[in-house]
């Protein structure tokens, strides 16, 4: 059943607010993690060197380092996607051509002339069906 252009607004309009309303949910939870554990962690590094860093930070840190590549390719990947999907569609401005279909001639396999055939009233002649259509 077609929507109609009200009827698309208004999902378009629900999933925007969907969109939202995840966002600020999932912003709201950050904070509250940073707020409860804003503290002091010691990250030891190589040949003795030390660094402070708070958890939150630490927590987004290690969080960015594993999403952004993984980003970055479903990005790039979608995006040679789609320059693929338009030189195809470019391609095809009409569309996919037509089959062209071979209509098979009948075969005559009596021997006698085809005026004779039409006096008599037979107008079919044998072909390679399996059976005679019926008048």
């Amino acid at each position: 059943m077609p929507l109609d252009a009200a009827a698309k607004f208004h999902e378009s309009a629900l999933m925007q607010f969907l969109k939202t309303l995840f966002w600020v949910v999932f912003a709201v939870v950050m904070v509250l993690f940073a707020r409860d554990n804003w503290q002091v962690v010691h990250v030891n590094l190589w040949a003795g060197l030390i660094a402070d860093v708070k958890l939150p930070v630490l927590v987004l840190t290690a969080f960015l380092l594993g999403f952004l590549p993984t980003f970055i390719v479903y990005r790039a990947r979608l995006w040679s996607l789609k320059r693929r999907l338009e030189t195809q569609g470019h391609n095809n401005v009409g569309g996919p051509a037509p089959i062209p279909v071979a209509v098979p001639t009948p075969v005559r396999t009596s021997s006698a002339p085809t005026d004779l055939a039409k006096r008599a009233g037979d107008a079919r002649e044998a072909s390679d069906a399996k059976a005679w259509p019926t008048p």
